[in-house]
């Protein structure tokens, strides 16, 4: 017995500096936000599987026999793949023009570009729309009266399959644009120009040179602007639905908001959705492996120079007015033009005579809209900034760490990027109906939605940041005593802010003007701008819908520009 009390003390010295080591701010704080990330991921995705294969009685497939036994569900497959492709193909063929434009070509109005491709990223889906319906619709549609002398009325048709790719297609060439721009920059201009050298047309060496050798580029953004297209909601719902033309998104919508309600078939329909954009991204991923085969930037140094279009310049010139006008000037114009009307009519004498600010006055008695602009400005602020302090420090768990299993906490965030919007809005009403804390129903559901949606966004910002940063900077303040929380605090946060603050700046936008995950989770009393302005295009007040719109735009605009000038000085601080 006098042999063994020694070794009593010294177990529980042990186990008491392991329990003061675990309970340091250190750990706690990584503890917290690794849990708060597997949870926003992984949670809502567990009890939608769970909702859709089991009920009170076990496991079941009577949900997806509801959902998949309609004779018309095969129309709605096809719907789907018809305009996710659609819009893919027709975002590239506009995006990969204009990129290699700007990049390869002595173009003129080179200034309209960065417009062109940063302007349709801030107005909302729903509102770009809505304008195109203003526009191109067979009954009210702008230009269908321009033409109607010619082509007799309804020339264009914006209810269609064809229109549904047009509007999505023409939403996501900028996003297309901004990608094959890194590609055709990154891309040796020299082996065109021992093509042109060797008597090939230009035709020739876009279609047997640069195409070949972007091919990944090109096909990530394929693949990525189908499943963008997959989970687009806005279109299929005001352009389909109207001559029942349904995709995976906008039967979901149906099915939630028939009575009652048929959870498990919903989920079904969420489960065949989901499966087709983890295809897309398996298959994104892979050619993204296969990337090195074309690798053309080396060690030796290149100047790209611009080909000259010759006579093709004019008219090159003329295209890039006309796809600015197509895509920020038309659509910005009619919501600004149908604003100021007592009611919708075509343009004419008596209708600029008529020109109001009336709609707007409606807006400022209107308690919804003023509720719903505070909700939308709460929302984006809030959701920005909690998701760009949580991946802040899982960026640090995933680059700085030597934690077993820190991977995890990258891939578990990454979760929600393959998860469509309306999906996730289903996810999350599975989730908290069942829950014991009373959130569903109010504005904080939406807060959670909006955190989970846009976590991949946060995360990707947060560690390219992160891996700009030498450790050393770190190592040298721990050696002058600082604990690890003055580190983070003193040392990484203010390098890291101008990373994070451009992921703020995103995460806000797309907050500020989400649909698609809001759809099945408000409430009377929460809702934010893009249900009001769904809401009243449902009842048909179209005029005091674009006068909220264009409300929307400037709002936007404003927030931009504020938190651009803001990281401009924290830059110039840094400096």
């Amino acid at each position: 017995m006098t042999t063994a009390s020694p070794a009593v003390p010294a177990r529980k010295g042990a186990t008491l500096g392991w329990l003061r080591r675990l309970g340091t701010p250190k750990i706690i704080i990584i503890a917290v936000v690794a849990g708060l990330i597997g949870y926003l991921a992984l949670v809502p995705l567990y009890y939608l599987i769970w909702g859709t294969f089991f009920d009170a009685n076990g496991f079941t497939l009577g949900g997806f026999a509801r959902a998949y036994g309609d004779p018309r569900v095969g129309g709605m497959i096809g719907n789907s793949l018809w305009f996710a492709v659609g819009s893919a193909v027709l975002s590239l063929c506009v995006g990969t023009a204009l990129a290699y434009l700007n990049v390869r070509t002595d173009v003129p109005f080179k200034g309209l570009f960065f417009a062109a491709s940063i302007i349709p990223l801030i107005i909302p889906g729903i509102l770009y729309t809505i304008a195109w319906i203003f526009l191109a619709s067979p009954d009210i549609g702008l230009l269908n009266k321009v033409v109607e002398p010619i082509f007799g009325p309804g020339f264009f048709d914006v209810f269609t399959v064809w229109g549904m790719v047009w509007v999505e297609g023409l939403h996501l060439s900028p996003i297309v644009f901004l990608l094959m721009v890194a590609a055709f920059r990154s891309m040796d201009p020299s082996l065109e120009e021992s093509a042109l050298m060797s008597g090939a047309s230009r035709w020739q060496v876009f279609r047997r040179v640069t195409v070949p050798l972007t091919r990944p580029a090109i096909v990530a953004a394929v693949l990525i602007m189908v499943v963008r297209s997959l989970e687009s909601f806005e279109v299929p719902a005001l352009l389909g639905l109207q001559n029942g033309i349904y995709v995976f998104t906008s039967r979901i919508y149906f099915v939630l908001r028939s009575y009652p309600p048929d959870l498990a078939a919903a989920g079904a329909l969420a489960v065949g959705l989901l499966v087709l954009a983890l295809i897309g991204v398996a298959i994104s991923n892979l050619v993204g492996r296969a990337g090195k085969t074309y690798q053309t930037v080396t060690g030796k140094g290149f100047r790209p120079r611009p080909m000259e279009l010759g006579k093709w310049r004019p008219v090159m010139g003329g295209a890039i007015v006309l796809y600015f006008f197509l895509t920020v000037v038309g659509p910005l114009l009619v919501l600004l033009y149908t604003s100021l009307l007592k009611f919708y009519q075509a343009p004419s004498a008596d209708a600029f005579a008529s020109m109001s600010l009336d709609n707007y006055r409606q807006l400022f008695d209107l308690s919804d809209a003023m509720t719903a602009l505070k909700n939308s400005l709460a929302l984006g602020l809030g959701s920005a900034t909690l998701v760009m302090i949580l991946m802040a420090v899982g960026a640090w768990i995933v680059v700085r760490s030597r934690i077993p299993g820190r991977q995890l906490v990258d891939h578990f965030s990454f979760v929600p990027l393959v998860i469509p919007g309306l999906v996730l809005g289903l996810a999350l009403s599975f989730v908290y109906l069942r829950s014991p804390v009373p959130i569903y129903g109010t504005i904080f559901i939406l807060l959670i939605a909006y955190c989970t949606r846009y976590m991949p966004y946060g995360m990707r910002y947060a560690v390219t940041s992160m891996h700009q940063i030498s450790s050393e900077l770190e190592e040298s303040a721990q050696v002058s005593g600082a604990s690890w929380w003055q580190t983070f605090r003193r040392v990484l946060l203010p390098l890291l802010s101008p990373g994070l603050l451009a992921g703020w700046i995103y995460i806000l936008v797309v907050s500020f003007r989400e649909l698609s995950s809001s759809i099945l989770l408000y409430s009377p009393g929460n809702e934010v701008l893009s249900i009001l302005i769904f809401e009243q295009y449902e009842n048909g007040q179209f005029t005091v819908l674009a006068a909220l719109g264009v409300v929307m735009v400037l709002t936007l605009a404003v927030l931009v520009i504020i938190a651009y000038k803001l990281g401009a000085k924290v830059g110039l601080r840094q400096d």
